[in-house]
Order: C-alpha cells, then sequence, then structure tokens
C-alpha cells in the first residue's frame, strides 16, 4: 500500500510536465551545436561572443594590423627582413618583464618596482663578471636571483604586512634604483664582453636556414598534438570539445604565421636566440597558468580573494610567490636589455621603460581588473609597442609624438576591457 502512495504522485507529476521533462533531457551547451551546424554555426558562435563581450585577442591583433599596414605605406622599409629581425630581438628584454607584469595583472594589482629591478639584475651582473672576474654563469645565476629576492620581499610585505601593492613597488622602484646607481659606482657604466654569455643572448643568430623552418615544424606540430589530446580528454570527460577540423585549420594558420617568421628571419641573420628563449618562456608561463593548479589558484585570487581564502587556497603565499615571478622575470628581462647594448649603464630600467612594459601586457589584453589574460598578451602588446617605436623612428618622428601614440592606444585598450567588463557582466559571464 505505502509502495503505490509513493509512487502515484512521480507518475502524477511526470503527466502534468511533460513539456519540462522533455526539456530536462534536450538542454545542450550551445557551444556542442557548433559543429553541427557548420560554418553556419561558427558564425553564430562569433556573433554570440561578441555581444557577450569575449573579444578575446582581436582588438589588439587587427589594430597590430593596421599599425603594420600605416607604416608599410609610410616606408616600405619597415617590414624588411633586417627591420623586423631587429624589432623581434629588441622587444625581448621588455616582453619578458611584461610576462612577470601579467601574472601581477592575474591577481589585479600593479608592481611599478620592475624597470628598476631589471637594471639592478643588469648592474649585478656586470659588476660580478668584469669587475670581479666572477664565472659568467654563475653571475647570470646570481643577478637572476636577485630580482626573485627583490620580488618576493615586495610580495612579503604586500602579502603578509598588508601595505598595498602599489605603495609598496613605489618605494622598491626608488630603492632599487638607488641600489643600482650604488653598485654602478661614479663611472655609471659597465661595458661587458662582447663575446660574452650575456651579449650573445641578442647577438647570436641561427645562421643554419634549418634552424628557422625547424623551430616552425616545431611549434606547429606542438600546438596540433597538444590541442588533438586535449580534445580526446575532453571528449572522454564529456564536456564541451572543439572539433577535428577546426583544429586543423587553426593549426593550418599557425603554420601560415609560423613558416612566413621562418622565411623572413632566413633571408636576413636567421633565427635569433633571443627569439627562441622568449618562445620558450612564453610556453612554460602559459602551460604554468592554464595546466596547472597554482596557475588555476592565481586566476582564482583574482576573481575574488575572499572566495579564494574560503576555498582553501593559500592566499599570502599565491600573492608573495607571484611577485617573485615577477621580479625575476624583471631580472631575465634587463639582462637582455642590457645584451643588446652591450653594457650596464644608469638609465637601465629608468624613463618610459617601467610605462611601457606595463603598457604591452594591458595592451595584448590582460585586464587591469584582475583574473583575466595569458602569457601571450605579452608577446602582442609589445610587438604592438616596438612596432610604434621603430616605424616613428623609421619616419624621423620624435619620441614625444612616440608618447602620445602610445598613450593613445594604451587608453583605447583600457576603455575595451572596461567596456568589456560591462558587457560580460550584463551577458552574466562576469
Amino acid at each position: 500500500m505505502s509502495t503505490d502512495k509513493t509512487s502515484a504522485p512521480v507518475e502524477d507529476h511526470a503527466v502534468e510536465n511533460p513539456e519540462a521533462a522533455a526539456a530536462a533531457v534536450t538542454v545542450v551547451d550551445p557551444r556542442l551545436l557548433v559543429r553541427e551546424q557548420g560554418f553556419a554555426g561558427y558564425v553564430n558562435e562569433f556573433k554570440r561572443k561578441m555581444k557577450a563581450g569575449d573579444l578575446g585577442s582581436i582588438p589588439v591583433v587587427v589594430g597590430l594590423l593596421i599599425i603594420w599596414a600605416i607604416f608599410t605605406s609610410l616606408n616600405s622599409n619597415f617590414l624588411t627582413a633586417g627591420n623586423f629581425s631587429d624589432m623581434s630581438v629588441a622587444m625581448v628584454g621588455t616582453g619578458m618583464i611584461a610576462v612577470g607584469i601579467v601574472f601581477v595583472l592575474l591577481l589585479g594589482e600593479i608592481d611599478l618596482s620592475v624597470g628598476s629591478v631589471s637594471g639592478v639584475a643588469g648592474a649585478a651582473f656586470a659588476v660580478m663578471s668584469v669587475t670581479h672576474g666572477m664565472n659568467e654563469i654563475l653571475a647570470l645565476v646570481l643577478a637572476i636571483l636577485t630580482g626573485t629576492v627583490a620580488g618576493a620581499i615586495h610580495g612579503f610585505i604586500f602579502a603578509r604586512i598588508g601595505v598595498p601593492a602599489f605603495a609598496v613597488t613605489l618605494a622598491g622602484l626608488l630603492f632599487w634604483q638607488g641600489f643600482m646607481l650604488q653598485i654602478l659606482g661614479s663611472n655609471g657604466t659597465i661595458n661587458l664582453d662582447s663575446e660574452g654569455l650575456v651579449v650573445k643572448l641578442t647577438s647570436y643568430y641561427f645562421s643554419d636556414v634549418a634552424a628557422a623552418y625547424g623551430l616552425a615544424v616545431i611549434v606547429t606540430a606542438g600546438y596540433f598534438l597538444a590541442a588533438f589530446f586535449d580534445n580526446r580528454r575532453r571528449e572522454a570527460a564529456g564536456v564541451p570539445s572543439r572539433p577535428l577540423n577546426e583544429i586543423i585549420v587553426r593549426t593550418v594558420l599557425l603554420a601560415v604565421l609560423a613558416f612566413a617568421a621562418a622565411i623572413v628571419f632566413n633571408q636576413y641573420k636567421g633565427l635569433p636566440l633571443a627569439v627562441v628563449i622568449f618562445l620558450a618562456f612564453l610556453v612554460l608561463t602559459d602551460f604554468v597558468l592554464r595546466r596547472t593548479a597554482y596557475g588555476r589558484k592565481v586566476f582564482a585570487l583574482g576573481g575574488s580573494v575572499e572566495a579564494s581564502r574560503r576555498a582553501g587556497i593559500n592566499v599570502e603565499m599565491v600573492r608573495i610567490s607571484v611577485f617573485a615571478i615577477a621580479g625575476t622575470f624583471a631580472a631575465i628581462g634587463g639582462l637582455f636589455v642590457a645584451s643588446k647594448i652591450a653594457s650596464a649603464n644608469q638609465g637601465a630600467g629608468t624613463g618610459e621603460f617601467l610605462m611601457n612594459v606595463i603598457a604591452a601586457a594591458v595592451i595584448g589584453g590582460t585586464s587591469l581588473f584582475g583574473g583575466r589574460g595569458r602569457t601571450w598578451d605579452a608577446l602582442l602588446g609589445v610587438m604592438v609597442i616596438i612596432s610604434i617605436t621603430y616605424g616613428l623612428a623609421l619616419e624621423g618622428i620624435a619620441s614625444p609624438v612616440q608618447y602620445m601614440i602610445t598613450g593613445g592606444v594604451l587608453l583605447a585598450t583600457v576603455v575595451i576591457d572596461a567596456v568589456t567588463r560591462k558587457t560580460q557582466k550584463t551577458a552574466g559571464r562576469a
């Protein structure tokens, strides 16, 4: 009797709400419908993302293409093999530091000390290796650790004592700049060995054409395999994944870009060592942020500190480690800057350098509000900055105009970021 009484309501409920029951069965993630709708599905998906404010890297890529088109029309030498190769090497120092800034911005914080820390690293290496005759490899490691320690100190004061990151790193900017001047001494400039390890970071090129083409093959094949096996895992877990034909299209586009760059490099001196190192660091940091538990903690902390704390994340340690990472990349970038000019001097990391680093990260697509960005944004952003710098230099335009143009690009990027966040909130995606 009891069984009949309990089963009857269930049957009545099923009869009374047949539409609700049918809907419960047919609800499907809209992203899964893309592959079934073919080309029209991708068009609709693109429109959906635009309406939701999910612009991704589209604005900066379009902007970069416009910049290249303008400067190429003004001067045919802008995209020549020699100028393109020089720009690629010049962007590495700023780009390395911008990678560290991306980590900090993901927390919704800022680090104003990275310029001075980069100068300290270059000066420390020069003093140890040139003045005191220390082994270059050991001096290189110690110089990088100098940046790590400086960043960790900033992170500790911010995370444990509670001083705002802006104030801590502003003080760090002044302190480390003074420290750099102190260790350089009255002369103010120390020239590096032209055949030494650090100088070769930006002066060495793989002249064999197979090097550039080989890297293009590795990058293309690596992307395809990573995307393919990631899709296999997602399909096995029953979550949305990209269809194979989309992966192939993306791989073909990447191959076109990679081999085009290889052709241009081989028309000049060959593949620059600096570019290889920079790409390796971008791949590594992208993996850390997107594929590790630590990376998920960084994104979570940028989204909500309180929610992260309640989820059991050690907020203080993540903050300290992020600033230590920023200091480390500042030191690495500083060594590339010193390598480019073959010296360490009092002007390293000063002037507009800090602003260019922060602008590169933001222009590339990393949000100033935290929780959104990729280390690849540093690459896109620094390409914009360096393209503007070299383009104006070819035209003989004074640096004040460069500042104004860069400032305008940065303002436009921040405005797009703010509007995007509002659009995402309206669409319920933020």
